[in-house]
């Protein structure tokens, strides 16, 4: 009886093992964004878990943190999938650090916009969401048509720049460039534009969340802004409009990256189709937590007014090219101090 029970427990012991050694094996790790990461655990996350029978692990920093510790386990990954910008991506490309994507395993790929399915052209990344940098703007007290029109004599001491160090920065530099016909990579002449205005616009602001209160006060009638903080504006109860310039709109776009030499790759290109797929990017957008990069999601036109929607506006989207944004950018900080500076 006891030789009965012993053998018992140890089968026991030998199930629970395999057990644990399987929920081990089918855990994925994935580095992300801190943002809404209560919104994706409820529409994304567990969901996924449920699907796939695995365990998320989930990491969270800013870009710089979470690159630094792909870079310091480049031998032995410890994550197997990430989202990170455009420009990250080919950074991180660059020092080697990602695998190209299999894009033939992903059932969802081609119900992506043409511009998220290999925004650097490198087969290193795929989009998942985007969004369009414009132009929030009083209708009842100025009118806009051109990024110039920002620093007009009558409207410059009216409106807000972002610094050159935030995300909205360069594109807004980049788009001012296109609208004075001295489109450099080096933003030379959108710079000095800006300079030459510094002791009239308002501010150069670090945080959007800045402007909204700005605007209510009537401190500010315009400023470069995304899309993914225009919410707020329409909350005011004022006459704020969203510029559609000559010139076009600029923006930016978020992409998904595989480690190289990462050790679950069928599992991260599963959790990646899932994210991809047209019911959770419909569930997001309508959350208001990322503009679709699936084609295929229709949402009403209420929540279409809030975010970064439809094909025309994807095709229009005028980006900064990921090589330009990592060779350039010491470069224009220096420029923005010499001409700008705080």
């Amino acid at each position: 009886m006891q030789k009965a029970i012993l053998a018992s427990g140890t089968a026991l012991m030998l199930t629970m093992g395999a057990a644990q050694a399987f929920a081990q094996e089918k855990t994925l790790t994935i580095s992300v964004y801190a943002l809404a990461q209560d919104e994706y655990k409820q529409l994304v996350y567990d969901p996924f878990e449920k699907i796939c029978g695995c365990k998320l692990v989930v990491e969270t920093g800013n870009s710089v943190e979470r690159l630094a510790k792909m870079e310091a386990n480049k031998a032995n990954p410890v994550i197997d999938m990430a989202v990170v910008s455009m420009a990250d991506a080919l950074a991180a490309s660059r020092a080697g650090l990602i695998d190209k994507i299999d894009t033939s395993k992903l059932a969802n790929f081609n119900k992506l916009y043409d511009v998220a399915k290999d925004p650097n052209k490198d087969g290193m990344s795929v989009g998942y969401t985007f969004y369009a940098t414009s132009i929030a703007y009083r209708s009842d007290k100025m009118k806009i048509e051109s990024w110039a029109d920002l620093l007009k004599p009558e409207y410059a001491s009216h409106i807000a720049w972002p610094n050159v160090t935030t995300n909205q920065g360069p594109p807004a530099l980049y788009m001012l460039g296109q609208a004075l016909g001295k489109d450099t990579p080096d933003l030379k002449a959108a710079i000095e534009a800006v300079g030459g205005k510094k002791d009239e616009i308002v501010t150069f602001y670090e945080k959007s969340s800045q402007l909204v209160q700005l605007m209510k006060q009537e401190e500010i009638w315009a400023a470069p802004i995304g899309r993914f903080t225009w919410a707020p504006f329409t909350k005011l109860g004022l006459p704020v409009a969203w510029a559609t310039p000559k010139e076009g709109q600029t923006g930016g776009m978020n992409v998904m990256i595989m480690p190289k030499g990462g050790k679950k790759s069928e599992l991260a290109l599963q959790f990646m189709d899932f994210w991809l797929s047209t019911d959770i990017q419909k569930a997001l957008a309508e959350k208001f937590v990322d503009s679709p990069a699936n084609k295929d999601v229709k949402v009403s036109d209420e929540i279409a007014n809030n975010l970064t929607y439809g094909e025309e506006t994807a095709k229009s989207l005028k980006l900064i090219p990921s090589a330009t944004a990592l060779d350039q950018r010491a470069g224009w900080v220096k420029s923005w101090n010499e001409k700008v500076g705080q």
